[in-house]
């Protein structure tokens, strides 16, 4: 963990993300992102681990993912931002692209995996962006990069990878009946 906390925790600065991206920061509650990041996932684990193998398939409506394909975009997007978020902390000032999330789960063929591997890998990617946050730099948290043409620190992803773990599962909960545990 780093020393200073209060600056590594601190909430990212408009303007060190696009403004897209608010709607995720938002969701994510005060405090120490080290603690905030294990409870967001493991309560959303284990909310998922309610699902049963009939529901896994369901979708709310024509056209939307369905709760595999849903887990699996959140552990697919999980991957990207963390990706961008090694980069920028390294000081790579290449600009990132951006990433089509519905060609990403459609080539991805999420129905077809039970969501019991699909948690399983989701974790793995968990546990990782967990090590990567925990070994990072203090100076690393404020490096700006370019991802989507848009400014983008590392501060900002990684309350990206929370708030967007949160808006899927509020999603879950509200349209698909998944259960808080």
């Amino acid at each position: 963990m780093t020393s200073d906390d209060e600056l590594t925790f601190a909430r990212p600065a408009t303007g060190t993300y696009g403004e897209y991206y608010h709607r995720y920061i938002a969701l994510v509650p005060d405090g120490d992102l080290h603690r905030l990041l294990p409870m967001i996932f493991d309560a959303n684990f284990r909310a998922l681990r309610t699902i049963t193998s009939e529901q896994e398939r369901f979708r709310y409506a024509a056209g939307k993912w369905s709760i595999r394909e849903s887990v699996g975009h959140i552990a697919d997007a999980e991957r990207v931002f963390t990706y961008r978020a090694m980069r920028i902390a390294r000081g790579d000032t290449t600009p990132l692209p951006s990433f089509d999330e519905n060609a990403f789960v459609d080539e991805a063929s999420y129905d077809d995996i039970p969501l019991e591997q699909i948690l399983g890998e989701l974790m793995a990617v968990h546990a990782s962006t967990i090590l990567l946050f925990e070994n990072m730099a203090d100076s690393a948290w404020n490096r700006i990069g370019t991802a989507s043409g848009n400014p983008i620190s590392v501060r900002a992803l990684a309350y990206i990878i929370a708030g967007h773990e949160l808006h899927h599962m509020n999603v879950l909960r509200e349209r698909y009946g998944v259960m808080d545990f």
